[in-house]
């Protein structure tokens, strides 16, 4: 069974400690002991840990040794509509576990109105739901979760690669990838809401230079169509 990892702010001098929920949620739910080993990650490197105290609010680790914490060897940033936030929140678990580096949410013609103003206030949470899903996959870090944006500026997104993804008539996402597959590249994948596209939208997309790309003919949930195309260029890389 694989050990569960835990991020915490610092290590020094070999020992690292984590507060409030995380210590709780290790204290009382899974009754953690001294000498018992979980991973913890300081968002640059991986340990093997022992832990030294556990109390309801303080949990100490003593590092054992470092593990093999290799980078994902692609970089996306999730561009991603809005859309209503139960659903938003299981998009970003879902891509958090599958890879992505960072999520912007963005402003379209088709979102909801109120939902730029209202994610402000969701900011920490969304911070927490990556964190939690990061850990959960046994990444080094958890993803950058950003402050919402219009359609325009986020078009500006710099990247290597830049796909937004469309309906059947474009072509598969897998086919426009790049045959040269290097570490570090960075992808760019823009996610439409529920209604998908306006064709004002479309042109700004085509005259930034955004390759139009599907999944498929069926017609699917944007939170969907953010994990799969996630998972189909996280994998292509992985190959």
């Amino acid at each position: 069974m694989a050990r569960r990892r835990f991020f915490v702010n610092e290590i020094r001098s070999g020992t690292a400690e984590l507060r409030g929920d995380q210590a709780r949620h290790l204290s009382r739910v899974l009754r953690a002991e001294p000498g018992q080993q979980y991973e913890i990650s300081d968002s640059r490197s991986a340990y093997l840990a022992e832990i030294l105290e556990a109390r309801v609010d303080r949990v100490v680790f003593r590092v054992l040794e470092a593990l093999d914490s290799p980078e994902m060897p692609v970089q996306i940033t999730l561009l991603a509509g809005l859309i209503k936030f139960d659903r938003f929140e299981w998009m970003i678990e879902k891509t958090t576990e599958l890879g992505v580096d960072r999520i912007l949410p963005v402003e379209t013609a088709r979102s909801e109105k109120g939902l730029v103003k209202a994610s402000e206030k969701r900011v920490e949470r969304w911070a927490r739901i990556a964190r939690e899903a990061s850990q959960q996959a046994r990444r080094l870090r958890a993803p950058e979760i950003l402050p919402a944006a219009g359609l325009e500026a986020a078009l500006a997104e710099p990247a290597d690669c830049h796909y937004v993804l469309e309906e059947a008539s474009a072509p598969p996402l897998l086919q426009q990838l790049p045959a040269a597959r290097h570490r570090g590249v960075r992808v760019a994948m823009l996610v439409g809401p529920e209604g998908g596209w306006t064709d004002a939208e479309r042109r700004l997309t085509a005259t930034a230079g955004w390759l139009p790309v599907s999944l498929g003919p069926q017609v699917v949930r944007a939170e969907t169509a953010a994990a799969a195309a996630v998972a189909v260029v996280t994998s292509a890389w992985c190959a």
